[in-house]
């Protein structure tokens, strides 16, 4: 697992380069944001099982098909399945927030993941739409805690969101 400084100074390194403007002004960026992002961790972090359980009981209002006979997450063991993939992404969102570096999402979540999602008959849509359910509860959380610009929240979800998303080819 990478983060925004690590892979900053390997892409540097690798091109045999010193810093730039550019790379100054991204680890400017990144240290001045730091603080933020590990207050908002702390508040994910306080309220992880309540932000999982609200982003599943707006999924289940929004697309009751889901939790009806048939549904993908009917039965209690599905469900649970469902609660427990969005505990993941929100740790695992977490983890890259602060790290300023999506690295760990593709190396601990979304490799491989739509393909398993596909074969076991898991829908990818209403996966992507509860991943936008919890950056949207997760900003509120982190506004709440005081933290005025929430937009690095955004980053982890979104790069979820279309990552698995249905690509044209």
């Amino acid at each position: 697992m990478r983060d925004a400084v690590t892979s900053l100074i390997n892409n540097y390194d690798v091109a045999g380069r010193y810093f730039d403007r550019n790379a100054i002004d991204s680890l400017k960026s990144y240290f001045a944001s730091g603080t933020a992002r590990v207050q908002a961790a702390a508040a994910i972090n306080s309220n992880a099982a309540a932000l999982v359980k609200q982003a599943g009981s707006q999924l289940f209002a929004e697309q009751p098909e889901l939790i009806r006979p048939g549904g993908n997450a009917y039965t209690t063991r599905r469900y649970a399945a469902c609660l427990r993939d969005m505990d993941y992404y929100l740790r695992y969102a977490t983890y890259a927030m602060v790290a300023g570096n999506m690295n760990v999402l593709d190396e601990r979540v979304l490799q491989g993941l739509r393909e398993t999602y596909n074969s076991l008959g898991v829908p990818i849509g209403p996966t992507v739409f509860g991943i936008q359910i919890l950056k949207g509860l997760v900003k509120e959380q982190v506004a709440a805690a005081g933290i005025a610009d929430t937009s690095f929240v955004d980053e982890p979800f979104d790069y979820m969101t279309r990552e698995l998303s249905e690509k044209d080819i």
